[in-house]
């Protein structure tokens, strides 16, 4: 039975069965790749489940998590290497504490050059007075002298001129000595600006710098250190200028975490910043407008033991009257028009 079955093999795949049975095997295998493509993939599943919003009117924005007193970028207002950083991450600090130092030997050599150069101008004081005051007494004994007799007008004359200018000199080495005492001052607050020192209380974020790094002046794109009350944290929500006239303050709002919708938490209306800015946060969905602009309110949470950090989005929702609607004014507002008056 096996040599049948080869031999039956062998004619089909002979010379004039090879082309049929081979386009046979290519349509075959088309229709399978066809019907297999037209399969609609299985859907994916969301990493988390999405957020539903807790009001039945709202306002709906995004929200980033800031320190209360802003991110803080702290900056040098000398550039030099750091020869040591007195704080680490998340290290609490206060309001003058020191944060990190630049080297400075220069301005402490230059420092003991002029100390020096003062104590040398209040020694000429001490050598100004004592001249001024010889001069002093010898033009009182010739004044009590007989004008004329025991020594003529012009000596009289010239000890009067030499009091004077010995008064001179010590007007000048006073003043010298206040120069140099100056400039022993300014070697000093130069010196002092080389500790950089925390503007506020508050925690610390990011450290960027190390010791024998270069830390440069101005506006840098990763700050040196990042500073900010973490205690209390606020939350500035990004409201869409379509929808910004429908938001007032006071109003509640709730903050959803994204990548877990079951941690929410209550927000505490702080301030609106009555300026529209472009939106510059874009989430990359495909109905978000680049040239958006939005207003920005701030609300504030403690955080306690929430898992909620600096620099984090969230999801807000703000709770507004149901009776606004996009035909006409919230209710309680009352719109006049000023030149209807005029047509009467």
């Amino acid at each position: 039975m096996v040599r049948p079955l080869r031999l039956h093999l062998t004619t089909i795949f002979s010379g004039r069965y090879v082309m049929p049975v081979l386009a046979m095997i290519g349509v075959l295998g088309g229709i399978a790749y066809v019907v297999r493509g037209s399969t609609p993939p299985p859907v994916a599943q969301p990493v988390a489940p999405p957020t539903v919003a807790p009001y039945r009117s709202y306002i709906a924005g995004s929200g980033m998590l800031e320190a209360s007193t802003r991110n803080v970028a702290i900056s040098t207002p000398v550039g030099g290497v750091v020869t040591k950083v007195f704080v680490k991450v998340g290290d609490r600090v206060r309001k003058g504490e020191a944060l990190f130092r630049i080297d400075g030997r220069d301005l402490e050599a230059q420092l003991t050059v002029r100390a020096a150069a003062a104590a040398a101008a209040h020694a000429q004081i001490l050598e100004a007075q004592a001249s001024l005051a010889q001069a002093r007494d010898q033009l009182k004994r010739a004044e009590g002298l007989a004008p004329g007799k025991a020594m003529s007008l012009e000596d009289l004359a010239n000890r009067r001129f030499t009091e004077q200018l010995d008064q001179a000199k010590l007007g000048t080495a006073r003043a010298n000595a206040d120069s140099a005492d100056a400039q022993v001052q300014e070697t000093q607050t130069n010196i002092g600006r080389l500790t950089i020192r925390a503007p506020l209380e508050g925690d610390v974020l990011q450290v960027n710098i190390r010791p024998g790094e270069y830390a440069q002046t101005g506006v840098l794109p990763n700050a040196l250190m990042l500073l900010g009350d973490t205690k209390t944290l606020h939350v500035r929500v990004d409201i869409d200028e379509n929808d910004a006239w429908r938001l007032r303050p006071g109003m509640p709002a709730k903050a959803f975490l994204r990548g877990n919708s079951a941690i929410a938490f209550d927000l505490s209306f702080a301030y609106i910043e009555p300026y529209v800015v472009p939106k510059t946060e874009l989430t990359g969905a495909s109905s978000e407008r680049v040239d958006t602009r939005v207003l920005q309110v701030i609300y504030s949470v403690r955080k306690d033991d929430l898992p909620i950090y600096v620099g984090q989005q969230v999801d807000v929702y703000i709770e507004t009257p149901s009776d606004q609607t996009a035909s006409g004014p919230p209710s309680g507002i009352v719109v006049e028009n000023r030149f209807s008056k005029n047509l009467i």
